[in-house]
């Protein structure tokens, strides 16, 4: 009797044989979730993307003597914000201006117009709308590279060269495709019941395009007016090949003048570089949560 107490006492402290072996299996299910090679490439992906950024910033803090006399991924001796003052001086706030108002008037064009023409293209039918759609699609596979030559002979017969408009216009007709794409599988997503609702009280279609889709697709909105924004901000073709005046110029082409006939000014265009990131970031940070929403949602179906 006291053999057998002595022994269930025992597998109480130490656990049964079926505890013990479901403790194994817990643990082994645990350990299994653990995805190594995920977890090493996430790592890897990391450093990718935050080595560059450490070496902007910390660059941009250094002298010329410095940059070219040290490590290049070693902390600045003395950190001086001499650059960031040179880039302040050389009309800076023009090429802020300039790349605000492009980048203002082709999203927001862009963005009402593709949410107007997924709205009919979602909620009508017909052959002209698919017709509409189709051409839409198509837009996608157009690369702006290969388009440049007739977009650069439109606008000189339109009289608009080297203007801010010859940069808008055909930033926001590349910008439409990607854009109703996306807000046409948002609006897919949103039931049918609500529209059915707001007809039954009397709504039209345009109102129930402003009152109803318009509040439920702003996170996909956000989601395509800063993705439109940061290709518009940071475009680099249109205003080499349309413009031409320097107080025309728009940050990307700014950077050209630290740029002299025999040297660059590495520390200054690094400075330019994370003055013009800052807006993206700021923008970045107050549209977070709708730009996450944007991009997980809208695709289910």
């Amino acid at each position: 009797m006291s053999t057998v107490l002595s022994n269930s006492m025992e597998e109480a402290r130490v656990g049964s044989p079926a505890n013990i072996a479901a403790a194994k299996r817990g643990f082994g299910s645990r350990l299994r979730q653990f995805n190594v090679p995920a977890g090493l490439g996430g790592w890897i992906w990391l450093a990718i993307i935050i080595i560059p950024v450490y070496y902007v910033v910390i660059t941009s803090l250094k002298t010329q003597e410095g940059y070219f006399g040290q490590n290049p991924l070693a902390l600045p001796a003395s950190p001086t914000l001499e650059n960031y003052q040179l880039v302040l001086e050389a009309d800076f706030a023009t090429y802020f201006m300039n790349s605000s108002i492009v980048t203002i008037g082709s999203v927001v064009p862009a963005v009402l117009v593709s949410f107007m023409a997924s709205f009919a293209i979602v909620r009508g039918s017909g052959r002209f709308l698919k017709l509409v759609n189709g051409l839409f699609l198509m837009g996608l596979a157009i690369p702006l590279q290969a388009t440049i030559i007739p977009i650069y002979l439109m606008i000189i017969r339109l009289n608009l060269y080297d203007s801010l408009l010859a940069l808008m216009l055909p930033s926001v007709a590349f910008a439409i495709p990607l854009t109703v794409l996306i807000l046409s599988n948002f609006i897919r997503d949103v039931p049918n019941e609500l529209f059915e609702s707001m007809r039954l009280d009397g709504c039209s279609e345009w109102q129930i395009m402003w009152r109803l889709a318009l509040p439920l697709t702003r996170p996909a909105i956000v989601t395509v007016a800063i993705y439109n924004g940061l290709h518009v901000w940071n475009g680099f073709l249109l205003p080499l090949v349309l413009t031409q005046s320097p107080e025309l110029r728009v940050l990307p082409l700014g950077l050209w003048t630290f740029q002299g006939e025999y040297s660059v000014n590495i520390p200054a265009v690094l400075a330019s570089v994370v003055l013009s990131t800052l807006p993206i970031l700021v923008l970045y940070v107050v549209g977070r949560r709708q730009l996450l929403s944007g991009l997980t949602a809208g695709f289910s179906k």
